[in-house]
């Protein structure tokens, strides 16, 4: 699986939670560091970060993908509709959660959230 990184520097350890928690070894982590000017309308500068992850229109229908979101919450929505208008479909999420008690502080994977599923459970509730 490829992780597409829009947030800090994964850890080794969050590969190893990842792969626990997915059953599926991380082949690739892609490092797209996430800074928008929040002066300017978010849209064009989330088409900038998809397209650097440098993947091609089959690659992002067809890879195996895994996406860390900003945790800026209005860059990770609008991320998210780009990438399913690339994908087809909603990509699993992790979701970062920090260590209680660490000093510095630093975080873990609390889950992977499987949007495409969530979503379909919704549509049962129109």
């Amino acid at each position: 699986m490829i992780v597409l990184n829009f947030s800090h520097p994964l850890t080794g350890e969050h590969l190893a939670q990842l792969e626990a928690l997915t059953g599926r070894p991380v082949e690739r982590v892609v490092e797209i560091p996430t800074h928008l000017d929040t002066g300017r309308p978010f849209g064009p500068q989330v088409v900038d970060l998809a397209d650097r992850a440098g993947l091609t229109s089959q690659e992002w229908q067809t890879l195996p993908l895994l996406v860390v979101p900003p945790a800026l919450n209005f860059a990770a929505v609008l991320l998210l509709a780009e990438l399913h208008g690339r994908m087809g479909y909603f990509p699993p999420c992790v979701r970062m959660r920090p260590v209680e008690g660490a000093l510095p502080p630093r975080y873990e994977v609390a889950e992977v959230m499987n949007l495409q599923e969530q979503r379909e459970a919704a549509r049962a509730r129109r």
